[in-house]
């Protein structure tokens, strides 16, 4: 991993659980196939999503609260589901 990257991602995302969450999540794209949204000819797909995020190409958002009370019943009815089986 290149801390140079690191360090200009940590100031767009400054909380670094989030951080670690959203290039983890970039990099697992790339892998599966998605193009990157910079031109670059790193391997390390860690870096090439740190430097998206750097670069303020990739962002990140929490769901609102009614999105999160419709998702709880579902939620429920899963593992309700699981546990009766």
């Amino acid at each position: 991993m290149n801390n140079s990257y690191l360090a200009r991602a940590k100031k767009m995302i400054p909380d670094v659980q989030i951080l670690s969450v959203v290039a983890a999540k970039r990099a697992k794209q790339l892998a599966m196939g998605a193009r990157p949204m910079i031109k670059c000819d790193m391997t390390n797909l860690l870096d090439v999503a740190l430097l998206e995020i750097a670069e303020g190409l990739l962002s990140y958002e929490f769901p609102s609260d009614t999105e999160l009370q419709e998702a709880a019943p579902l939620a429920e009815a899963e593992t309700g589901a699981a546990g009766e089986s």
